[in-house]
Parts: structure tokens; C-alpha cells; sequence
């Protein structure tokens, strides 16, 4: 827990980065309307334009094959290009780079502002576990395991290690360890692993800890782990801060990340996938968004409802947006209780080029963002492929996906990298108000600090 004068100090520093939150925000403006005046708004539109052209094109590359592709290509490069090059001979190229780089300074220092600290969430183990217990998998990420010699240092901490070989029932593997007196599960593996031994340490309320040696650990990251330096995360066994976090179920397959329906699942399911995944997405688009067989999917959220979907992801917390310069595809927390849902329809490169609009509430077609306890994902068609945290899985349709409010123990190193300024959401009254704040005197300090 933060002391006053910590708090005191921490909250001086998060008004300095406020403030250079709202300046460098209001120069990102002044920039282009210096440099151009009252015609910085129609270099505005036609900078949307381009953007709107090039996103049409990666439309007609992705949907099409032969020419159209080409085309498309063509296009999603060109209509940027064009752009650059007009504002180049308006002489205000420079104007332009210089207002984004503004705008993402702004972003950055605003979610440094309102980033809470170290300590504020979680409690401190002051217990270590007694029988340790972590699955590893040799072959994730290339062979981490091995390469960074967790197997030696897990069991230097006093962990029971269980290499994963060839196809084995990781779940049975998990339950059979808290049989045998586990008092703590961990993984190093990928997602999917991770969520199959999180969902035992869940049933039976014990601590979990990742150690992230996949290829993505976007589970990892959002826990604030530094996924370049796995052995740190074995640093939970001894020194740790427990969290408690959500999961979230599609029917009873608990995920940790999320789980996708409709296009991305019927690209997992291609035996290629996995050794040569781009040529295998450029195959299977084209039939996957504008064949007979394309997927078409139903939503119902609350009193919201959207069909005709192509595309649907469902995932544990809602994640920032794309566009977001600090944390793009990055979740802001963990224990919301909600799930995150996006929703995808395109049927033309008209409608792709909407999308530069960003996403709506509500709606039949384009991008669609909500959020959730209670997702109920349903189709024609008697089973739904399903991508759960990259695995694929075949679901009897409808599929409920629910969220489980704090049900995962989480233990993490206490001193990890990313948490302070993951979790903070860009709220512009709240930086303004930060900005606005006075500066404690010597006597509110001395009062503070009593």
C-alpha cells in the first residue's frame, strides 16, 4: 500500500504529465492551423479521404483474387502516397507528421497522468506455496523452455515441473497434480495452455502463474509481465502480488484472452495455419468474406442484436482500440466483469471505407464495439468453428459466452514492468482536472504526511 508521501508525490507527477498532456494536445491543433489557417480542415478531409481510399483497397486485396487483388493493392498503396504528396506540394508535410507526433505525446502523457501506482491493486502473498506445481511445453515459442533454462530454475524455486509431450489432456494433467497436493498451478506455455490449467486453479480456488514463453502472451502482457525476460515471472513464488481477475467461458472451454467466430476461426481450422500462416489468410479470405459459404453470424448482447456478421470476437475484458498511440489492442484491466465484443460486416469496398469512421454502438453493418456480461453468438448452422485463445474448437451452436467475475487467483512478480501505465484509460476531464490542481504548499505537505 502507497504511503501519503508516496501518494503525495505520485499524484504531484501524474498533474506534471497532465499538463503536458493538455499542451501538447492543444499544439497538435495550433500546428495545422497555424501553418494553413482555415484550410487545415479541408487538408483534414482529404487526409480522411486517402485513409477511407487505402482502407478500400486492403478491402478488394483481402476479399478478391487476380487482378482485383492486385487492384486493391494498388490502390491501398496509392491513395496514402497521394495524400503525402499533396500535402508535400502544399508545404505541410512537415505540419502534418509534426500535429500526429503532438497528438501522440498528449496520449501518452494523459494515461501517464491517470496511471495508478504499483501497489494499488493486488495484495502481497506473505505465505509462498508450499508444493508448487507448473506445466511446461517445450516446443512454445520456439523452445523458450530450454532456451532460457526454466525447467533447472523453476526447480531451483521448488516447483514440481511437468514437461507437456506429444498430445496430452493438459487439463487431466492439471487436476492429477492437485491430487496429488498442488498448492499452486503454473504454466509456461501459450495461451490456450494457460487457460485449460487456469480453469482447474479456478474450480479449486488455488493461485495461478503464468510464465510467458508463447509466441503472442497477450495474457502475459496485460498482467504487466515482461515477456522478453520469462525467468522474472518465477519471481512470483517467492515475492509475489495476488490478483484477482476474470475469465471467460464460450459454452464450458474457459479463455483467457478471447474467443473469435466466423472468419479468423475458419482460417484456424486450416491445417496450414499453423506452418505458413499468412499464405494460408490470403488464400481462404476471398471465400471466407464474399463466397456462398461465407460465414454469417448472429449476435445478441442485452438489447442489442446484429446479424449477417462475418467476423465476431468475444474477449475476456474489453480490449483499447486499435487507434489508441499508447496501448493499441491492449486491456485496460482484468476484473471489469465484462467481456469486450466486436463485430464485423463488410460487403464491399464502399462499406470498408466507412470504417475509417471507427466503431458504433449499434448498427447492421461496419464495425460494431459493446460490452457485455452475456454474449449469445448463434448461426444457421448446427456448430459454430470457434478460435478460443488460438486453439481451434467446434461449439453446438447457439454459444452463450459469459464472463466470470473474479474467479482466477492471478500471483505476479511484485515488481513488474507493465502495470502502472497499462491500466490507465485516456479520460480527458479527469486530465484536465489533474492539470488544473494546485501544488501542495509546505504546509499541505506537512499536513499530508501527519
Amino acid at each position: 500500500m502507497n504511503s501519503p508521501r508516496t501518494a503525495g508525490t505520485s499524484r504531484h507527477r501524474g498533474a506534471g504529465w497532465a499538463r503536458l498532456a493538455l499542451l501538447a494536445l492543444l499544439a497538435a491543433v495550433l500546428v495545422p492551423l497555424v501553418t494553413a489557417g482555415l484550410r487545415s480542415v479541408l487538408w483534414l478531409l482529404v487526409g480522411l479521404a486517402g485513409l477511407a481510399l487505402g482502407v478500400a483497397g486492403v478491402w478488394w486485396a483481402l476479399a478478391h483474387t487476380g487482378v482485383a487483388r492486385v487492384l486493391g493493392v494498388a490502390l491501398s498503396l496509392a491513395a496514402p502516397a497521394a495524400v503525402l504528396a499533396l500535402y508535400a506540394a502544399a508545404g505541410i508535410l512537415w505540419a502534418a507528421f509534426l500535429s500526429l507526433g503532438l497528438w501522440a505525446l498528449a496520449a501518452t502523457a494523459a494515461r501517464v497522468a491517470l496511471a495508478p501506482g504499483r501497489d494499488a491493486t493486488g495484495h502481497l502473498v506473505t505465505e509462498p506455496a508450499r508444493h508448487p506445481w507448473i506445466l511446461m511445453n517445450p516446443r512454445s515459442g520456439g523452445g523458450k523452455v530450454g532456451r532460457f533454462h526454466l525447467v533447472e530454475k523453476a526447480r531451483e524455486a521448488g516447483c514440481r515441473v511437468t514437461l507437456l509431450e506429444g498430445v496430452q489432456d493438459v487439463s487431466e494433467l492439471a487436476r492429477q497434480a492437485v491430487a496429488d497436493g498442488a498448492d499452486l498451478l503454473a504454466v509456461a506455455g501459450g495461451d490456450g495452455t494457460q487457460a485449460l490449467v487456469a480453469e482447474v486453479a479456478a474450480q479449486h480456488d488455488l493461485p495461478f502463474v503464468v510464465v510467458p514463453v508463447g509466441t503472442r502472451n497477450h495474457f502475459a502482457l496485460d498482467l504487466g509481465l515482461d515477456r522478453d525476460d520469462p525467468p522474472r515471472a518465477l519471481e512470483a513464488l517467492t515475492d509475489a502480488v495476488e490478483l484477482r481477475v476474470d475469465l471467460g467461458y464460450a459454452a464450458d472451454r474457459v479463455f483467457v484472452n478471447n474467443a473469435s467466430f466466423g472468419t479468423y476461426a475458419s482460417v484456424v481450422a486450416d491445417p496450414e495455419y499453423r506452418d505458413a500462416k499468412t499464405q494460408t489468410i490470403l488464400r481462404a479470405l476471398p471465400g471466407l468474406l464474399t463466397g456462398a459459404g461465407a460465414p454469417r453470424l448472429r449476435m445478441r448482447a442485452g438489447r442489442s442484436r446484429a446479424e449477417g456478421l462475418q467476423a465476431l470476437l468475444v474477449s475476456n475484458n474489453p480490449y483499447g482500440r486499435a487507434v489508441d498511440a499508447a496501448h493499441p489492442g491492449r486491456r485496460k484491466r482484468l476484473d471489469s466483469g465484462q467481456l469486450g465484443v466486436v463485430c464485423v460486416r463488410v460487403d464491399n469496398a464502399a462499406q470498408a471505407a466507412t470504417l475509417v469512421r471507427g466503431p458504433r454502438a449499434g448498427g447492421t453493418e461496419g464495425l460494431i464495439r459493446l460490452n457485455a456480461e452475456e454474449v449469445v453468438v448463434d448461426s444457421d448452422t448446427g456448430t459454430l468453428p470457434v478460435g478460443i485463445d488460438g486453439e481451434h474448437t467446434v461449439l453446438p451452436a447457439p454459444v452463450v459466452c459469459r464472463s466470470a467475475p473474479g474467479a482466477l487467483r492471478v500471483r505476479v512478480p511484485r515488481h513488474r514492468p507493465g502495470t502502472p501505465r497499462s491500466a490507465a484509460e485516456t479520460d480527458w476531464r479527469r486530465v484536465t482536472r489533474l492539470a488544473l490542481e494546485r501544488p501542495l504548499g509546505d504546509r499541505g505537505r506537512h499536513a499530508e504526511t501527519t
